[in-house]
Formats: C-alpha cells, structure tokens, sequence
C-alpha cells in the first residue's frame, strides 16, 4: 500500500480562472494519471463520484476542515475567524449532533412547502421591477431572489437588502482562499453578525411583532426548547444566511445559462411546476457550487492508498455529477434522466452534515424556474460572462441576457 504523499499524483491548478472556467478539461487529463485524487495548492482533490460518496460516508476517519482554512487565511481571532470554527458543522460530535437533531426536525419538506406562497409572492415582486426593462445581469437579479425570501423570513428590513446583499458577495469569496480578500470579508461579516444579533434581540424584547410562522420565531422558539446558547443561536442564522445565498443565486444563475440553450425546455418550465422540479434536480446534477473540505482525522486506508491523518481533502461536488463512470453520457441534459438510487447527484453533501436547508433552496429554485419563463420570453444572451474562483463557492460572475417582456 502506498502512501499519499509518496504517490505521483497530477497537480490541478484550482487557483486559476483557467481552471475555474472549464475544470472538466483539467480533471480529463488528471484521471489519466491518477482515478480519483489530484493535489493542489489548497490541500487533495477527491474528484471521483465513487470515492466521495464512499469517503463521505465514514464520517468516523474525517473531521470538518475550517480550522484549517482560518489558519491558511490568518484569521484566528477574528469575528469571521471565530464563527468559522465555531458554526455547527464545525462543533464537535456531540454539540453538533444536539443543535443538527434540534434543528433538523423542523427543516422538512412540509416546512418547506408551507413557505412557497411567500416565495411565490416574492419572484412575482421581483419580476414585476425587473421584467420591463427588457434587458438585465441575470445573475444580479438572481442575487435578489434568495435574500428577499430570507429577509421575509426573518421579519429583516427590505430596505437594508442593498447592503446586506453586498456583503454576501464578499462572503461568498470567504473560501477561495485569497488572502487579500480577508480585510473586505472582517468588514462584510461585521455587518451581517450585527444584522442577526439585533433581528434576535429585537424579536425577543417584542415577540408579538413578528410572524409566529416565520423561521426567526422557528428558530428562536427551537433553540429555547433545546437549551441552545445565544451564541449559536446567532451563529445558525448566519449560516443559513450566508449558505442559502451564494447556492440558490448560483444554481438559478446556472440553470439558466443552460436553459437559454434549451428553449424547448425553459418554455415548458412555465407551463408545468412540477416539470420545473425535474429540470432543478438535473441542473444540480450538471452543476453545483459546493466544495466540501475535510480532515482526516485518523491514518485512512483507502483503495490501496494510505491518507495520513490530519491530510485535508476537498471533496469536489461542484463537478460530481459530470463523472462519466457514474453518469452515462454525462455532458446531456435532460431533466428525463433515469438515475439509479445510488447514483443521485450529490449537491447537498452526505452524512451528519447533509445541508440543513435542502428544501427550503429546492422549493425556491422550483418556484422561480416556473415564473420566470412566463414573464421572460425567447431570452438570450447579449454579453461576456466570467466566473467565480473554484474554491469555495463557485459559479457563473454574470450572465447578461435579453428578452421579449411579458406583462403580469
């Protein structure tokens, strides 16, 4: 058995805007040269569908990695630094374990589907603004959608989205692991723990003014009946803030990126909602932009190859789905797709650390999928688009289309 460390492995260059536009090309050539891992200068990249889903599953050898990201970005004692460390993927079993089985309970489906009204509401609102201009950043607009549904959520102030939707673009740039970036996401992430920490205070000193259905009430009420902390309390919500943003924005960004080369099938995305379910499940499948870091937290024998304990992986799912030894013809999108129960997309991670919040950004990708056909017609693009570094969260930087207005 060979060690990690001894193998000649291929170097991805994962930094690069090179690599952040077509990854697929460089993980071509890698697997030529070694199936399922390749280093970098952030840590080792699991690529292979197989290996993920195999290595994922025994959370027992792996230990989440963001004490190690704090400490390549010399963030220790900062606020970001701390919430870093700290946020509930990063608490040991136990607490982890506690706030997941307190909070999982009340994240369903059903929850879910009790939100859509409001998400219904908040795409026609979006829709009406946007839709007459005849010609926008869809990307920028897609960044609206998510925030406006938290903020509704939450009982937060519409008017202070601009801001607030600025620092979760910093935010989202946390894990690219660019050091220069740091001083703009202290400040960014100020101002959100700020936001969160009065939304709680605010909400406990008069609970009769907010929705006694929202998710603040939700998770105000769950954390009292579960002896949570105050501290992790404001935690979870930046989290959910910061999480749900940059994924949902993304995904929509993406998704219409490849419908605006599928006409056929943006158009029956506004006749038929629950056609638009499968359209999102194959566009995650396509594209996602999740990487997930780990530790191992012990020697790991792993097909004849021995990772030594306290190696950081990152586990690709950004680009899982487009394995061709797990996915036949990978490259064809087709929301018809037959795929076996073991060979489901990956998109929300596995395990004990499975995205808490899975239902809420798949009801309200679905519901914004289904309008936005009907008041967008015959879309095209009409300029230059980039894309985000790949650590981290990765995507489309934006997508400026045109189109033919539809009136509500």
């Amino acid at each position: 058995m060979q060690t990690l460390t001894d193998l000649d492995l291929p170097h991805l260059p994962v930094e690069t805007p090179a690599f952040a536009e077509n990854p697929l090309r460089y993980l071509a050539e890698a697997r030529a040269k070694h199936p399922w891992i390749a280093s970098s200068s952030i840590g080792y990249l699991v690529h292979d569908y197989g290996a993920i889903r195999e290595l994922l599953g025994q959370d027992d050898k792996l230990r989440p990695a963001y004490d190690g990201i704090v400490e390549q970005l010399g963030a220790h004692g900062t606020p970001w630094g701390r919430f870093t460390e700290e946020q509930m993927i990063s608490l040991p079993v136990e607490q982890h374990r506690l706030l997941r089985d307190t909070f999982a309970a009340k994240f369903t489906p059903r929850y879910a589907n009790q939100m859509r009204p409001m998400m219904q509401g908040t795409i026609r609102r979006l829709l009406d603004e946007w839709a007459p201009k005849g010609r926008f950043d869809f990307e920028e607009f897609a960044s609206y959608f998510p925030i406006s549904n938290m903020f509704t959520l939450v009982g937060a102030p519409r008017e202070e989205i601009p801001s607030i939707r600025a620092s979760f673009e910093t935010l989202g740039l946390a894990f690219s692991m660019d050091k220069r970036r740091m001083p703009a996401i202290h400040e960014a992430f100020g101002r959100v723990e700020a936001l969160v920490q009065r939304l709680i205070a605010e909400r406990r000193a008069h609970p009769e003014s907010g929705n006694r259905d929202d998710l603040l009430h939700l998770l105000i009420q769950t954390s009292d009946e579960g002896g949570i902390a105050e501290r992790q309390l404001a935690d979870l919500l930046i989290f959910l803030f910061v999480a749900g943003y940059d994924t949902s924005k993304n995904v929509l960004t993406h998704t219409m990126y490849l419908l605006l080369q599928r006409p056929e099938i943006y158009e029956r995305c506004g006749q038929d909602h629950a056609y638009c379910g499968k359209v999102l499940e194959e566009a995650i499948r396509y594209y996602n932009p999740g990487q997930v870091p780990r530790f191992t937290s012990r020697d790991v024998a792993f097909r004849d190859v021995l990772i030594p304990r306290d190696t950081m992986l990152w586990f690709t799912l950004s680009i899982s789905g487009r394995d061709p030894i797990a996915f036949p013809d990978p490259e064809r999108f087709d929301p018809d797709r037959q795929i076996e129960p073991t060979r489901r997309h990956i998109a929300f991670s596995l395990g004990k650390h499975m995205c808490l919040g899975q239902f809420i950004a798949r009801a309200q990708l679905q519901e914004a999928l289904h309008q936005i056909p009907q008041r967008l017609r015959n879309p095209r693009l009409v300029g230059k688009f980039g894309w985000r570094p790949f650590p981290g969260i990765w995507g489309l930087h934006g997508l400026p289309i045109e189109f033919e207005p539809v009136e509500a």
